[in-house]
């Protein structure tokens, strides 16, 4: 086996299953969710069996090509459209179901921000954010002061009184964004806020929003493509034809990434590489006394201990033997994806333990991707004989 030291990493949970804690952590939970448009022979599924979990006061990015999917589960979660089929918790209310009176009451919580800016055209830009204050109910002193700061702070403090005609288009996208958070909102959805703003006014947008995230613990979910504003996202969720790909927790990954770097057996690959490698991989929850992998068996996937420890048994002529302990930070179970041959070992759990798991054609990808991986990877095994 071959071992490494991994740092600690926070928050792992099983790929397809509820993550642990409370209903009450998260702000969106999506299970099995999809969603058709049309009837008859016009019917055509755009979502298909969806999972997502967000915790509250997370940033999370979505990215995806166009027609993916993305804008019809962001108006999903934001009670514009009708949940068909599946589960969706949007800040404890179960949509599936769910009555008009209920959605009402949600959307007060729910901060929108489109990319088509959708504002009133004869009203003007502090008219137009006032809108979102009357809908909460807002004191009126409280209202006129906070929509004041909100647009001084995206730069439109000398546009108050403008109406949208007189406005640019990042001017207009400015007021969409204040109007979409100037009601303190529980959940900010929002649809390429930044496309429209030049470098600094989007960067303005986005430290808007991680102050929103730290200090009201307000969740952001943002359709986006715009690269600048990656580094302030907690997890990025991508969609491609209607499917949740992949949902990758920026920090572990990137704690993965500089793990897999350090160790030899990894160390020629290239950082998309490593990237890649860390995002498809996957976490999986043990209980003491749990077998792993089984020695005889065929590889399906390759290991990572996240936390716990594992015994390594080799069984010859049916004497069982403890040939090595594993521990946090290293892994297992690469020789067989790479021979094809049996799995040569069992292991077992010898404590409650998370691994991070990827999977048989993930890890046979990374090798096709990169050479000097299979190289490595070949001559570690044969300095082990």
């Amino acid at each position: 086996m071959v071992s490494g030291l991994l740092p600690p990493m926070v928050g792992p949970h099983p790929a397809g299953a509820d993550p642990p804690g409370s209903s009450g952590d998260f702000a969106l939970q999506v299970r099995g969710l999809q969603h058709h448009y049309g009837e008859g022979e016009l019917r055509k599924q755009v979502l298909f069996d969806n999972q997502l979990h967000i915790r509250r006061g997370e940033i999370v990015i979505m990215t995806g090509p166009s027609g993916s999917g993305k804008t019809t589960l962001l108006t999903l979660i934001g009670t514009l459209r009708t949940v068909q089929e599946g589960s969706l918790t949007v800040l404890g209310r179960e949509l599936f179901g769910a009555t008009e009176s209920l959605i009402l009451q949600l959307r007060r919580e729910i901060g929108f921000i489109f990319q088509a800016h959708n504002l009133f055209e004869s009203l003007t830009a502090s008219q137009n954010v006032k809108m979102a204050t009357e809908l909460v109910r807002m004191d009126a002193s409280e209202s006129q002061h906070r929509i004041r700061v909100m647009l001084e702070q995206l730069g439109m403090g000398h546009r108050l009184h403008y109406k949208p005609g007189s406005l640019s288009g990042g001017q207009k996208q400015r007021v969409a964004i204040a109007r979409g958070l100037v009601h303190r909102p529980k959940l900010v959805l929002a649809d390429e806020p930044t496309a429209a703003l030049d470098e600094k006014t989007g960067r303005d947008v986005v430290t808007l929003f991680q102050r929103l995230a730290r200090e009201e613990a307000c969740t952001i979910l943002m359709v986006t493509h715009d690269n600048r504003i990656l580094d302030v996202a907690d997890r990025i969720v991508n969609m491609v034809d209607g499917y949740i790909k992949s949902d990758v927790l920026v920090k572990e990954s990137a704690v993965v990434c500089e793990f897999l770097s350090r160790v030899e057996l990894f160390s020629r690959l290239t950082p998309r590489t490593l990237t890649q490698v860390a995002d498809r991989m996957t976490a999986e929850v043990f209980p003491a006394g749990q077998e792993i992998i089984r020695q005889g068996e065929v590889g399906e996937k390759f290991y990572l201990i996240r936390q716990g420890a594992v015994d390594v048994v080799v069984t010859i002529a049916a004497v069982r033997k403890v040939v090595n302990t594993l521990g946090e930070g290293q892994f297992f179970g690469e020789a067989a994806l790479l021979t094809g041959e049996p799995r040569n070992a069992t292991i077992v759990t010898t404590q409650p333990t998370t691994v991070y798991a990827l999977g048989k054609q993930d890890f046979q990808a990374a090798i096709a991707a990169s050479a000097s991986f299979e190289e490595e990877l070949r001559k570690a095994l044969f300095e082990r004989q």
